[in-house]
């Protein structure tokens, strides 16, 4: 089974595999219904649609960030909906070089499921190399998952907030664009910067010019300059709201770096609270 990404002929091979489960997670910040609608024109043959708001994510609270992690009985639920279970090989794409595929990724692996991977190229890849696709919705063949739940593999604010006063040891991660992260272009958050001491790569480096993963030793070498000479497993990513962050997690898995963990509330969290530290500029 794959863990971490598959590519296009694998895919290809599996299509009508009943052990296979495809999900379709195009999505856009700034357009939230423009996925599902890509979806209902043309997609992979047998896969069913998941969106961020709705399925990937749990409702906005006062204190929470813009994409809390859904409950997990929901999301147990949902997956059992869609005919994920023991066994079963979970395949997650979309048309972000992995931005939001990467979410289902991680969700799946907290609720203990490790077959799952991200289509490497995504949507774009899978047309690039004639992929057969279909319009309409699927109606997915009920499973039955159970949660093995994962707590380990995140953060909350606390936690984040100890590690900045070295109360616990580590180095966070940020995945948002750089001008972002100095606070020079803030276009999604009310209070602009990042965490203090956090380190800024962001996810768009992990891909190369076709959108497809770097290779395993290319990421050590760019996490590996990130951690300055840290183990992995003292590593936290953190983005916008716990969504890009995945892709950094994934990007680590694929070179060999284990053990990383998720702020799952991430930057639209922290600043809910103002007396949390905020840091701008490089």
């Amino acid at each position: 089974m794959f863990d971490t990404l598959i590519d296009t002929t694998v895919l290809a091979a599996h299509l009508d595999d009943p052990e296979w489960v495809i999900c379709d997670c195009r999505f856009a910040l700034n357009a939230p219904d423009a996925g599902e609608a890509e979806y209902r024109s043309s997609h992979i043959p047998g896969a069913v649609y998941l969106h961020l708001d709705r399925e990937l994510a749990g409702p906005i609270t006062a204190d929470s960030g813009r994409h809390p992690l859904p409950d997990p009985e929901a999301l147990a639920a949902l997956f059992s909906r869609i005919g994920v279970r023991a066994g079963t090989q979970l395949l997650a794409y979309d048309a972000s070089q992995g931005a939001f595929a990467a979410r289902l990724w991680w969700l799946a692996r907290w609720l203990g499921h490790r077959d799952v991977a991200v289509l490497d190229g995504g949507w774009q890849a899978w047309i690039a190399a004639g992929g057969p696709v279909n319009a309409g919705a699927v109606s997915p063949r009920p499973g039955a998952f159970h949660v093995q739940r994962n707590d380990a593999l995140w953060l909350d604010a606390a936690g984040v907030l100890d590690l900045v006063a070295d109360r616990r040891p580590g180095r966070l991660l940020d995945a948002r664009a750089a001008e972002r992260f100095q606070g020079r272009n803030e276009t999604l958050d009310p209070v602009a910067g990042h965490i203090p001491g956090a380190v800024n790569l962001p996810y768009t480096g992990n891909v190369d010019n076709n959108g497809r993963f770097k290779s395993p030793e290319a990421l050590r070498v760019r996490f590996g300059a990130g951690l300055s000479g840290l183990p992995p497993q003292q590593a936290v990513c953190m983005c916008g709201s716990g969504v890009t962050a995945c892709h950094n997690l994934l990007a680590m898995e694929h070179a060999g770096l284990h053990g990383a963990r998720l702020y799952a509330g991430s930057w639209s969290e922290w600043i809910r609270d103002p007396a949390r530290p905020v840091a701008t500029g490089g």
